[in-house]
């Protein structure tokens, strides 16, 4: 019973596993939502979209006070030991008369005086020692005005942050056309693997014919020969689109983000050719380089007032309070005490021998040079629409005319194949048909595959590649 269960289950391991096995057929929209979610390019843009909303959040808390906490806490073994010199002191009394209080002296002769009452003011000895200090606080500052730094900073930042996305979107506009080259070339190659094929298949017919012609006398080794040779170049050529086919699988698995070894399919059925209508006018507005180049323009622009806020006059309000404890004089605590402080700090630069205008210059000569290449770079764009407008009209004309190129060709192999059957025409004549038609063929998948990618190439210089 048990024998019989373990041969039931290899039974069914052997049925199941080439199911298994099989490979995944992807369509072409399925690599593209693959790559828009896994590719590492992608990957990147969104780290970097994260930072530069951290740098904008970064840059809005200047708006708002800084307050800091310090403390210090220190032992020194520093200390110092004076002598305060005593003597006598006069004794002042009240008069009447005059209102105030006079010392109780008589004047000599000579200008000095003669004490009538003093005090005796011992030498005082003083004994100072740092032993434990400690002083902490808190401090609040408050930008009031900074010539509009803060302001334009924040600014900016929004600016980058605006640029980071528009990147992004341009990564993906990338990314999609990268992943549609990847996918036509891994069809292409599948394509001509079929072309080869087929066209073997042929070759392999003739074979049989021409060696069974030769084994009745019709047919010369001669004959045998030229049909190997055939086949010989037809089996290398094989062996070369598989390659290919594999490496354009590698190619598309590292657009999509699987391992590059991964066993993947692609299928022509869902790669006929697009029919797309062209808008008229040229218009590059869409586009996100073009985004890229305003926002570039904008950032310049603000880079002028960051400038030139850092000659102009900057007013902050700080306000603290500072607790210190610590030190020794005579033998009583030294400090022992808190105190609060408010004020304004204002700074006006007033003389900087040209550093402040000459910065200003170069500030602005960078918000000219960004004009200038919006200018240059949008004008390469509409140059490259035109372009990829006329190369789309191009492969759609190819196309058609392979089409009808294909069609003649597999005319002239019909016919040629009958002429050779009854005699009248050679066989390099025929051998040449059957070449005739494999170009044709592969000149058809070519034209095929470059009308699409021509298409994609033209929504992208509109910038309509994605919604």
């Amino acid at each position: 019973m048990n024998r019989h269960i373990v041969t039931y289950s290899a039974l069914m391991l052997i049925m199941v596993t080439p199911v298994c096995m099989r490979a995944q057929t992807l369509t072409l929209q399925q690599c593209i939502d693959m790559a828009l979610a896994d590719n590492k390019q992608l990957a990147k843009s969104n780290i970097t979209q994260q930072q530069m909303e951290y740098d904008v959040n970064t840059y809005k808390s200047n708006f708002y006070p800084r307050i800091d906490l310090f403390m210090t806490d220190m032992y020194s073994t520093a200390k110092a030991d004076f002598t305060i010199k005593g003597g006598q002191l006069p004794i002042y009394n009240y008069v009447e008369a005059l209102g105030t209080f006079v010392p109780n002296v008589t004047p000599n002769a000579d200008g000095s005086y003669s004490m009538n009452q003093y005090a005796l003011f011992p030498d005082q000895q003083m004994k100072l020692k740092i032993k434990n200090m400690f002083i902490g606080g808190i401090s609040l500052t408050q930008p009031i005005y900074m010539g509009g730094k803060i302001s334009t900073a924040y600014n900016m930042a929004l600016i980058g942050k605006a640029m980071s996305e528009t990147s992004h979107r341009l990564t993906q506009d990338n990314v999609v056309v990268q992943t549609i080259e990847a996918y036509v070339m891994a069809v292409k190659a599948k394509e001509m693997i079929d072309v080869m094929q087929r066209y073997k298949e042929l070759l392999d017919e003739l074979k049989k014919n021409v060696d069974s012609a030769l084994r009745h006398g019709m047919k010369t080794r001669n004959d045998v020969m030229k049909v190997q040779v055939k086949l010989n170049e037809a089996d290398l050529n094989i062996s070369k689109a598989e390659n290919a086919y594999t490496l354009a699988k590698m190619n598309l698995c590292h657009y999509i983000g699987r391992p590059l070894t991964s066993d993947i399919s692609v299928t022509a059925d869902n790669l006929t050719p697009i029919s797309f209508s062209t808008q008229p006018g040229i218009d590059i507005s869409q586009r996100p380089e073009y985004g890229l180049l305003q926002q570039q323009v904008s950032l310049a622009t603000e880079g002028v007032k960051l400038t030139r806020s850092d000659f102009l006059p900057q007013v902050v309000l700080m306000g603290g309070y500072t607790y210190a404890h610590g030190g020794e004089l005579a033998g009583r605590r030294l400090l022992s005490d808190g105190a609060a402080s408010v004020g304004i700090g204002v700074k006006v630069p007033i003389v900087n021998f040209g550093e402040g205008s000459n910065k200003i210059r170069s500030a602005k000569a960078k918000q000219t040079i960004a004009q200038l290449e919006q200018a240059d770079l949008s004008e390469q764009m509409m140059l490259e629409q035109q372009q990829a407008l006329q190369a789309l009209d191009e492969a759609q004309k190819e196309l058609t005319l392979t089409e009808s190129a294909l069609s003649q060709a597999e005319e002239n192999m019909r016919l040629s194949r009958q002429q050779y059957e009854v005699g009248y025409e050679t066989l390099s004549d025929y051998l040449e048909a059957q070449a005739m038609w494999q170009q044709a063929y592969a000149a058809k998948v070519e034209a095929r595959c470059q009308q699409v990618l021509a298409t994609y190439k033209y929504k992208k210089s509109r910038g309509q590649i994605l919604p």
